[in-house]
Order: structure tokens, then sequence, then C-alpha cells
């Protein structure tokens, strides 16, 4: 009697968009320790922050549908701060703690000072002084329009460059998380919306909606817990490859409508802190951002340094440069899409080396950013780190 041998599975590798993609695009060596060892940074702002104000957004919002919380702006003490202690809740679950000098854990007064300057509890800290300018500038305008909310994305492409005998699948899954928003909530919408307002000032979409031969269309929306990146930077066109994707992975989904536009909120730039106002002042020197400051805003930030309080700039400017739209081609989207097969090959590539016996370092590429660099736990043995030759470790 023969005995049959069992096949080996079949698993098909599943990369998120931000979590897998994106990560690697920012350093592909600390992609390998976090992601793929499940190492967690010591120290993860920008990791912790990310989640945080997507969870706020999203249970803001929740909160807003759900309850009477229509009026704007909301009370940071009785209505956001509920929301911030909810979403760390669950946050610390997953085993991600606030960074230091960043949020205040605490509910209310206690005889733990922790971080925050006192014990009087809770401190608005950085992370609700953001939270807070999130809600109340774009949630009065974006919460109406909202169709459908942390719509999970799933789709499947072709694993680039596939060999047999030596490829892991010859397909490969692509996941995302977006809000929608339906061109029937729109026309609800009062006409003093400013995201519409936004909208209609590009003449590309008003091309688009003019060209129309059905009236369903949608708009997909993420936010980016970071400040505008400068147009000449690797992340100002990898998030628009970001968008370009969620919109094909929409596009696969039996209910959805043709996506016509994509919209990110770079939610940092409503309250600009030291390190963002120095970044700025660069950018506008430089003449690198597409959103530049006029009149009194830039006599503001050209005249800033370092030693003085950032100064008042207004609303409008932060609005500006806190939205960009974001238009979806064909065209475009399938450049996105060959971009995007192009990073899975390289994760591909070096998960099959390390597989073969390479190490880590000579399988993965670190190809990070400065400020990257500066806050990564592996920077002492990196061969690309400015600091690997001064402090001995072992990798």
């Amino acid at each position: 009697m023969s005995l049959s041998v069992r096949s080996k599975p079949y698993i098909i590798p599943e990369y998120s968009l931000t979590g897998d993609l994106l990560a690697y695009l920012t350093c592909g060596l600390q992609y390998r320790y976090q992601n793929k060892g499940t190492l967690p940074p010591s120290m993860p702002i920008q990791l912790w922050f990310g989640d945080f104000i997507h969870g706020v957004m999203e249970e803001a919002y929740l909160r807003w549908r759900e309850r009477d919380w229509k009026d704007f702006p909301w009370d940071w003490e009785t209505q956001i701060r509920q929301i911030e202690l909810e979403i760390d809740k669950r946050m610390r679950s997953r085993g991600l703690q606030p960074p230091a000098n960043i949020f205040c854990p605490f509910h209310g007064p206690s005889e733990e000072q922790g971080l925050c300057p006192d014990t009087n509890h809770p401190h608005k800290l950085v992370a609700s002084v953001r939270a807070e300018e999130a809600i109340n500038t774009w949630g009065p305008h974006l919460f109406p329009l909202i169709d459908d909310a942390e719509v999970k994305l799933k789709g499947i492409r072709d694993m680039p460059g596939y060999k047999k005998g030596v490829s892991r699948s010859n397909y490969y899954g692509v996941t995302g998380i977006i809000d929608v928003l339906s061109s029937v909530k729109l026309e609800e919408a009062s006409s003093k919306n400013l995201i519409l307002k936004y909208l209609h000032q590009d003449p590309m979409f008003r091309e688009k909606i003019d060209a129309l031969d059905y009236p369903e269309y949608e708009i997909i929306v993420d936010y980016k817990g970071m400040k505008r990146p400068p147009v000449n930077s690797p992340s100002w066109q990898h998030h628009n490859w970001q968008v370009l994707t969620y919109a094909w992975l929409r596009s696969m989904q039996p209910e959805s409508r043709p996506v016509l536009t994509g919209i990110l909120f770079y939610l940092n730039e409503l309250s600009l802190f030291k390190e963002d106002l120095k970044e700025l002042k660069r950018e506008v020197e430089e003449r690198s951002t597409d959103i530049m400051p006029s009149e009194n805003d830039l006599m503001k930030i050209l005249q800033w340094n370092m030693r003085s309080n950032p100064p008042l700039i207004s609303q409008l400017f932060k609005n500006e440069r806190s939205i960009r739209i974001i238009q979806v081609e064909n065209s475009s989207v399938n450049n996105s899409l060959n971009e995007f097969d192009q990073v899975v090959a390289e994760i591909e590539n070096s998960v099959i080396c390390e597989v073969n016996g390479k190490g880590i370092k000579s399988s993965w590429n670190p190809n990070p950013d400065k400020r990257t660099c500066d806050a990564c736990d592996f920077k002492t043995f990196c061969n690309k780190s400015e600091t690997a030759s001064k402090f001995p470790t072992v990798p």
C-alpha cells in the first residue's frame, strides 16, 4: 500500500499598501526587522501617531453619525478626549504604547506625573492638539460626505518576474483601507462645504464631471499623520501611487462606482511645531512645495527662526496645505500598479535571498532618509548609517 505525500502548502504573499509597500520604500532593512521580524520599534512615533490619528478620525465619524454630535467645533475635554482614550486603549491592546511627551495617558488628576508637565491631568499634548485640529477643521465638511467608512480593499496581481520553482507564488495579494465619498452625498452637501470648494477649483475634476454619462461616481479618502511632503521627495510620488492603487482596488469591488478622484489629508499641516516649520521654511526657500505661502504668511515663515515660537499662520494656508487632490486616470493607475509590482519584486527577491542562506544585511537594502535613520533602532549596525562606526554593537 502506497501512501500519498502531502503537497506543499500554497501561500499567496499578501502586501498592505502602507504596512508593507510604503514601509519597504522608506527603508528595506528597517522593514525586514520591524515587519518581517516583528521587532517593534522602541520609539514608534510615526507608527503610533499614524494609527492614532486614523483611529481618532474613524471613531469621531462614528460618533458624529450615531450620536447627537452634529455641531462643531467639538470640545476637547468633554468630547474629543473620550475618543482619544478609547483609541489609546485599543492601541495598547496591540502593544502600541504612546511615545514620550506625545500623549497624556491619564484619565484625570493623579499622583503620578509620568512625562507630563505636572499631575493636573489630562494635558493637551502634541497628539491631542493635532487630533482636535483634524476633527474640528475637516470633520464638519468630511463627515457629511462619507458614504462608506473604513472600506477594506483586497485585490490580486500576477507575481512580477515569476519563476517556477524559485518564486514563492505566481500571484500576490494587495490590501488597503479607505473611506469612500459618493456622488449622492456630494450632491446633498451644503454649498459652503470646504472639500467641495477645493474639488471644484480643480479644472480636471470639473472636466470629468462634465464628461460623465451617468451621475454616480466615488472619491476615496485617506489620512496621513505627517506634514505635506515636498514635490521632489520620494514620499510625494509614493503617496500618489498609493491613492491610484486604492482606486484600482476599489474598482475591483462589484458594488463600486467609478472613482474619479482621491483625496489625501496631511493632518500635521493644521498644527505646525518647530521641526515642521523648519522643514516648511526650507521648502519655501527652495520652492520645492506645490503650495506656497503668500503675503503675510510668507513673511512670517521666512523671518521665523528656531529660537522663537511658531508664528500664527492663516487658516486658509493651513487648509490648502492639508488637502491634496489626486486625479484618477487609467494611464496613471497602470503606472502606479507597475511601480508597486517592482517594489513587490524587490521584496520577494530579498525574501528568496535570505531563505537561500544569505545574511539579513546582504539580502535587504537599507535606503533611508536622515529622519528615518535618526529614529531607527538598527542604525548602530547598518552599513548606511552615519552612526554605525561610532557605537559598536552585535547585529
